[in-house]
């Protein structure tokens, strides 16, 4: 429809109307309590509005746009979290190499060189950066600063490629087209985290790591984990070439895995004293703000399928 493959075009109809649905609720809110400020609300929703036109349009523009869209996010995502990072000064000269390694991993994603991609930044990176400290000869806090701009570099560059990756790998659902794997892992990971605060909110009252995220509950977790799996299992055969069963088992790897990539971001953020990690969204915080769960869920899941079916 459209263009679109059928699958992949009823999963953005439903998502323009879930977005639709928020926009009214806000509007009737405000509007029978004026006297409350929901403001905020309005904010994330219009941030949820932008956020997601800008991804549809990426994602069915071409493939070559969406992997270039990817890697300007792992720009932004690396930015961000070296701006809250505290570094050493002559660590600039560093960081430049870290940069370099967006362009060059989201080239391997663009030509499929599994090979490389895989061990660009494990390997080369991984030993590179360390070289590069030790010839500006500073060795006062170099332990902190390799481990910072290893860390930053897998979060930011190497896990958030993986998104992009899916977009390259062999169509095996022309239904979903070569953008309903990336639909499914994105789509799956946002409503987790929408259906774990909603059983938490709801039946919450066993909390899990309280000094990390006192909001977060077992019932709230064990609540989104069923959702998610049964949900990803009714759709998976949709989206992606995995089978019913095999979609429960990818729910349950996104749901887990999402929840641990939320609870690490915030204990980044409680280590650093700071709310969110910036303010480049409104009313959602930064850019790690919002794909913290993606972090972790986007390379265990692309590995699931890959090793399932390709």
């Amino acid at each position: 429809m459209f263009g679109v493959p059928t699958h992949s075009f009823y999963l953005i109809l439903l998502v323009v109307i879930l977005l639709m649905s928020g926009s009214l609720i806000s509007y009737r809110m405000q509007q029978k309590h004026p006297d409350k400020d929901y403001s905020e609300l309005r904010q994330r929703v219009q941030s949820w509005w932008m956020m997601i036109g800008i991804l549809f349009a990426a994602l069915l523009f071409n493939q070559v746009l969406a992997i270039v869209f990817f890697g300007f996010l792992s720009f932004l995502a690396l930015k961000e979290f070296l701006s809250i990072v505290p570094t050493r000064q002559t660590d600039r000269r560093v960081i430049f190499w870290a940069y370099l390694s967006i362009p060059v991993q989201y080239y391997w994603v663009s030509i499929g060189w599994y090979g490389m991609f895989i061990i660009f930044i494990p390997v080369y990176i991984f030993l590179l950066l360390p070289v590069r400290m030790v010839l500006l000869g500073e060795t006062k806090g170099f332990i902190r600063s390799v481990g910072i701009l290893h860390w930053a570099t897998m979060l930011t560059v190497f896990a958030i490629s993986h998104i992009a990756y899916l977009l390259v790998l062999p169509v095996k659902n022309e239904m979903a087209g070569y953008i309903g794997p990336v639909l499914f892992l994105l789509f799956m990971t946002q409503f987790n985290d929408v259906c774990q605060y909603i059983w938490g909110k709801r039946f919450g009252r066993h909390k899990i790591i309280p000094k990390v995220s006192p909001n977060k509950t077992w019932e709230g977790f064990l609540g989104g984990v069923a959702s998610i799996t049964l949900l990803a299992g009714l759709t998976a055969p949709l989206l992606t070439p995995l089978l019913w069963w095999q979609g429960l088992m990818a729910g349950l790897l996104i749901s887990v895995s999402g929840f641990f990539g939320d609870v690490v971001i915030s204990s980044v953020k409680r280590d650093l004293l700071i709310k969110d990690t910036g303010n480049l969204i409104p009313g959602h915080g930064g850019i790690l703000d919002r794909m913290d769960s993606l972090l972790f869920t986007a390379p265990l899941f692309f590995h699931f399928l890959f090793y399932s079916h390709y």
